[in-house]
């Protein structure tokens, strides 16, 4: 059975900065892409960032140049490094894995 534990969320200030970990289990983490996305209240699902087995990053282009994501496959678990961050990046934000999802990690950027 697939779990995915996402950590990291929180309330932070305009221009601050949060990390998120998703820590996988019951997978081998290692061979598949894994990536975040993240639900704003009444919008879509959309994508955030997503790394291939191979290493090969796509970003939205909403967070080109201040999220980095980041996988450490020994640790089983994707990183998502966030910096400068707006109140427009406020949602929840999952992890997927191989079609799994996480529980959501709420991100609010407020002053």
């Amino acid at each position: 059975q697939v779990q995915l534990v996402e950590s990291g969320g929180g309330l932070v200030q305009p221009g601050g900065s949060l990390r998120l970990s998703c820590a996988a289990s019951g997978i081998a983490f290692s061979i598949y892409p894994t990536g975040w996305y993240r639900q704003a209240p009444g919008k879509q699902r959309e994508l955030v960032a997503l790394i291939t087995a191979g290493g090969r990053i796509t970003y939205a282009d909403t967070v080109q140049g201040r999220f980095t994501i980041s996988r450490d496959n020994a640790k089983k678990t994707v990183y998502l490094q966030m910096n400068s961050l707006k109140p427009e990046d406020t949602a929840t934000y999952y992890c997927t894995v191989n079609y799994s999802w996480g529980q959501g990690t709420q991100v609010t950027v407020s002053s």
